[in-house]
Formats: C-alpha cells, structure tokens, sequence
C-alpha cells in the first residue's frame, strides 16, 4: 500500500509522516531535503538554480517511486512526484525563474516519467492558510527558507488547490491543518487517523 502526504511548504508533511508510519508501522519515504545540494542556492538564486533543482527532485522521487514499487511494503510519501510538475516547476516558470526552454525539457522528462508511474493508493492533502505556513517555516527555523516570500507561498498555494481540486490519481483526503496541533495534542492526531482508517477502509 502506498500512502502519500501532499502540501505547501510548512503545512507539516513530514511531522505528519513521521506520525503516521509510527502509528500504523509503516515504512517512511522522506523528502530529500538535508542531502540536497541545490536548496541552498535556489533559495539565494532561483532564476539561476531553478531547472536543477526541479530535476534534481523529479530523480529523486521517480527513485522512490520504483523503491516503493518494488518494496512489496505499506509505504507513506513525504510528498509526491506530481506536486514539482504540477505545482512547483509551472509556477518557477510562470513566475520567470525558469525560461521556456528549461520548462518543456522538464515537463518533456516528466511525462515520460508519468507514462510508467502509478498514483498512491491514497493522497493525503494538508491544506492550509499563509499565516500558518509562515509561522510553521519560521518555527523549524531552516536558515534558507529566510528568504521565502509570502507571494511565492500564495502562488504555491493557489496551484494547490487547482491540483487537489481536479485530482484524479487515486484516492484524495483533504486535512485542513489551521486548526489542527497533531504534534502536541492526541485528540487532533486522533481524528486524523480516524479519517484515514475511513478511506482505507473503503479502499480495501
């Protein structure tokens, strides 16, 4: 079974993966963020270090995909390979940090990527508003994400919701995580897992 976790940067992705493998004994897939050797100078130099990035997370995760493919195992996915073509490189470009060459090279890699790639078994959606976001980015205190605009995380945030609004890979559940504290209170974890065992129920 795989299980992915889709969200803006901030919304608790990995928290809530961590959680939930923990929870179910499953196995976690994690976003290749500390070994990445692009994030640094993409967030002092988009335009320059965009493209690279973009690639460099599309192998990464189309790696994990076949891993988890393969693993025969419950897996849970610190975010999917559809929220960089979907979400991330359409808004680099839109925004002109990533010119029209580099963009449908990309998108050229990618489709032949998705031709072999099946969706998770489900999709868990952390929606939330920019003040949480900004608060959460600022509370786990990463130096580069110093220099995130609020105008990048609203573009971001608004390709979010177009792309769960016409998701169609699979199963999707939508978490609106404003409210929510599952690190510290049981109780909000509690409803989320109870709305999972919901989906998988019907999924099985």
């Amino acid at each position: 079974m795989h299980i992915a976790i889709a969200g803006n940067i901030g919304a608790g992705k990995t928290t809530l993966t961590r959680l939930l493998a923990k929870h179910y004994k499953w196995e976690a897939h994690y976003e290749d963020v500390l070994e990445n050797p692009y994030l640094e100078d993409f967030y002092n130099k988009m335009e320059r270090w965009s493209f690279n990035l973009q690639i460099y997370f599309l192998n990464s995760r189309f790696r994990q995909i076949l891993d988890i493919r393969e693993s025969g195992k419950d897996i849970i996915q610190d975010r999917t390979i559809y929220e960089d073509a979907y979400i991330f490189a359409p808004n680099l470009h839109a925004m002109g940090l990533m010119t029209n060459r580099d963009f449908e090279n990309y998108k050229s890699l990618f489709d032949l990527m998705e031709a072999v790639v099946e969706g998770p078994d489900l999709l868990i959606y952390l929606r939330s508003s920019i003040p949480n976001l900004v608060a959460q980015i600022h509370k786990r205190g990463r130096e580069y994400e110093n220099t995130i605009s609020i105008d990048y995380l609203s573009r971001l945030n608004e390709r979010y919701e177009a792309w769960a609004h016409d998701y169609d890979k699979g199963n999707l559940l939508i978490v609106d995580v404003d409210h929510l504290n599952f690190v510290d209170n049981p109780e909000d974890l509690g409803s989320i897992i109870n709305r999972i065992d919901a989906e998988l129920n019907g999924l099985f």
